[in-house]
């Protein structure tokens, strides 16, 4: 569908605020032609009729009403107009926040945080011109000089004509200038997305940076990228005072023109002076709404380019699986006692890419067990729990509970079942107590007591100030690396959900606060059904089954003792990691 014919859609629940704009403005154009009429007939009588003030005193109160109500007029319109444009930039985002949600954490491997941070912010807010200003102006450039030609038509056939002739080379050049504009002005979006997008992951990753004395080097990187969106900026700034120049122009000339013969025939007697002051003080504002449409022809390009990305979102296609939660989906109790969780035939492939994350992978899942994932970066450990997690979706095969697809349960119930933590966990910007009970309506003190006691936060508690309603800052900024992880821990003793997945919590930390995650992590599972990614071997020692992936596929299974004493390639890699290396 033409982009346009997308944005016009986007006015369906604010049709009548957008007709009121329209209305007013053309209001506008009909109190412009009363003001230049009233106003020709007072000079006439006052200056070459030579009548006294009390004479056209009527006029001159009248001349005045118009202007009020003019005046009032724009007010108003300009009021419906950002009313207007609230309710669309509101709508549309909240239409691409429901989007994000229902695509899940996926959408990152193919659009970076950073670009859809700009996405939503500053390319809703370009729209704002789109519909505040040009949207409307479009309209009112057409039917005002229409207005204003039925009025000139009867008075004088030749200067209607050189308003009629004269009137099409300002949209004419605002086209021709526009082509080169609207190329620029999304190489200039594209540009402002990369800029956003290489901004936020130096900003994530500065500390990084600055724990190995590299920040200095990306300096260059991030000069590099401002100053392409700069000369960019620039280009677009260059061709907008172009087309204006050239507008103003095309405008000044015209007036001129019809000044010019409106003053030749005045002098030989071929028009009335009252016909003729009444043309020529319509002329400037029978081109202004053509040359306020080319002064906003840009802000409306600006709007295109961010939209065009905008409903590449919104028309993101869902996966297949969604197809079944929306057409028999299944409201019972999920997750029972016992149950049994089978991979069958799982194949996925991220976009973009050739190589398949994961293929053909069967294995199954009994309850009250540990499951352990073992392979290389890149093997497709991670893949697994994105699927479990729903955030994406098989392009073949189907994952079973006790038999039945999960694809028929709906995304929100079965994440409810499921407790996550990540490698790296998210704390929010809130007190600890809300990230321990996050999303939970109503917290039972008791609950987070016991949840705190098992993952050993309880001394944390104890050693801050204001103990639970401690603001712990974005991203646990206040906190040790140790002491996040032990929070995200908590946060799972809490909700008590029956199937765990856990991303090695015990990274990058040392040997006490290890040992501390281990213990917590052992009391965890020992009422909880869990698969864990694993890269420490004092990680799934105790596990109940490992499962070895290599390159998407699946390609041993068993105990550690078992797989270790097969010789294969578990064996090979725990041998790596006894050496130093890790997988």
């Amino acid at each position: 569908m033409n982009l346009d014919r997308r944005l016009l859609k986007q006015l369906r629940n604010v049709r009548v605020a957008f007709v009121i704009t329209i209305l007013l403005g053309f209001m506008g154009g009909i109190f412009i032609l009363l003001q230049a009429y009233d106003l020709s007939i007072i000079i006439d009588r006052v200056f070459l009729g030579k009548e006294p003030l009390h004479a056209v005193i009527t006029l001159l109160w009248g001349l005045l009403a118009i202007f009020l109500l003019r005046a009032a007029t724009l007010f108003f319109m300009h009021a419906s107009s950002n009313s207007l444009a609230l309710h669309v930039k509101a709508q549309l985002q909240e239409s691409l926040f429901d989007k994000l949600l229902q695509l899940g954490p996926a959408i990152i491997q193919e659009h970076p945080t950073g670009e859809l941070i700009a996405t939503v912010t500053q390319g809703i807010e370009a729209l704002d011109a789109y519909f505040r200003q040009y949207l409307p102006q479009l309209v009112l450039a057409a039917l005002i000089p229409i207005l204003m030609l039925i009025f000139v038509f009867p008075l004088d056939l030749i200067s209607a004509l050189v308003l009629l002739f004269t009137a099409p080379l300002i949209p004419l050049f605002m086209i021709l200038i526009g082509k080169t504009a609207e190329n620029l002005t999304k190489r200039q979006w594209v540009t402002l997305k990369r800029m956003s997008a290489h901004f936020l992951d130096i900003l994530r990753g500065l500390t990084t940076l600055k724990t190995f004395n590299q920040s200095k080097n990306f300096i260059d990187r991030v000069n590099s990228v401002s100053e392409e969106y700069r000369k960019t900026t620039l280009s677009v700034l260059q061709i907008t005072f172009l087309s204006a120049l050239a507008l103003e122009l095309i405008a000044t000339i015209s007036i001129a023109i019809i000044a010019v013969q409106i003053g030749i025939r005045l002098l030989y007697g071929q028009i009335e002076f009252q016909k003729a002051m009444f043309i020529l003080l319509i002329a400037p504002d029978f081109y202004l709404p053509l040359r306020t449409l080319g002064m906003r022809f840009h802000a409306g390009m600006s709007g295109l380019s961010a939209a065009q990305h905008i409903f590449e979102i919104l028309e993101l296609p869902l996966n297949r699986k969604q197809v079944i939660i929306n057409s028999s989906p299944i409201t019972q109790p999920i997750i029972g006692l016992p149950f049994k969780l089978e991979f069958r035939n799982i194949s996925f492939t991220y976009p973009r890419r050739s190589q398949p994350a994961l293929n053909e992978v069967s294995f199954s899942i009994s309850s009250g067990t540990v499951t352990a994932l073992v392979g290389k970066s890149g093997a497709g450990k991670s893949t697994i729990a994105r699927l479990l997690l729903r955030f994406i979706e098989p392009d073949q095969g189907d994952i079973l509970l006790n038999g039945e697809s999960i694809y028929r349960f709906n995304p929100d119930e079965w994440r409810e079942m499921v407790g996550w933590v990540s490698q790296s966990p998210h704390l929010f910007n809130g007190s600890l107590l809300e990230n321990i009970a996050f999303q939970s309506p109503q917290v039972d003190q008791s609950q987070v007591l016991e949840a705190v006691r098992l993952a050993h936060v309880d001394h944390l508690v104890d050693s801050l100030v204001q103990g639970y309603d401690t603001q712990v800052g974005e991203g646990g900024a206040r906190l040790s690396g140790g002491e996040a992880k032990r929070v995200a821990l908590a946060r799972a003793f809490y909700k008590q959900a029956p199937l765990l997945i856990l991303d090695e919590p015990t990274s990058n930390l040392d040997p006490d606060q290890e040992a501390l995650l281990v213990d917590a992590t052992q009391k965890l599972v020992e009422n909880s059904t869990v698969m864990m990614i694993a890269h420490r071997i004092s990680s799934i020692r105790k596990a109940d089954q490992i499962i070895v992936l290599d390159q998407g596929r699946v390609v041993e299974t068993g105990h550690h003792d078992t797989l270790y004493a097969a010789a294969g390639y578990y064996h090979s890699l725990v041998s790596a990691y006894v050496g130093g290396k890790t997988w």
